[in-house]
């Protein structure tokens, strides 16, 4: 399994009326996660897409359990909990308040795909190698 963490702090234009973080906003708080996660694995979506190979969302759920408020400093947990076998990935997302309870449960499911076809593709080999180690049980 691989496990990455990100902080972000609530600006004041992310938060509703009622001083909770609106949920749309979850959608870019996953989004920074999991470009963070990609990046400590020494790749970035930029160099990927330079290489032809997009990662467009096909799917994403949330579930709020608790609510985030102007100024808190949160920890976005990104979750591989498979190694990706063929053209999908699926990211689990935990959001954290500073106090460590759980506040927002996510997931989301994308595509590897060649940006000039647009058709399905296997994830990038390199980055096949970078994961499968987080991956290996030693039950072999």
């Amino acid at each position: 399994m691989f496990t990455s963490e990100t902080k972000i702090r609530v600006r004041y234009a992310e938060t509703d009326p009622m001083n909770v973080v609106y949920h749309g906003n979850y959608a870019p708080y996953f989004e920074v996660g999991r470009v963070e996660a990609i990046r400590t694995l020494g790749f970035s979506y930029k160099d990927m897409e330079a290489d032809g190979v997009i990662m467009p969302v096909v799917e994403w759920s949330a579930k709020f359990l608790r609510p985030a408020h102007y100024d808190d400093l949160l920890t976005v947990r990104t979750i591989l909990k498979e190694l990706p076998v063929d053209h999908r990935i699926i990211f689990h997302q935990e959001v954290y308040n500073e106090k460590g309870k759980l506040l927002t449960l996510g997931k989301v499911l994308l595509y590897f795909m060649e940006s000039k076809s647009m058709e399905k593709t296997p994830m990038p080999e390199s980055l096949r190698q970078a994961l499968t180690k987080y991956f290996v049980t030693g039950d072999l």
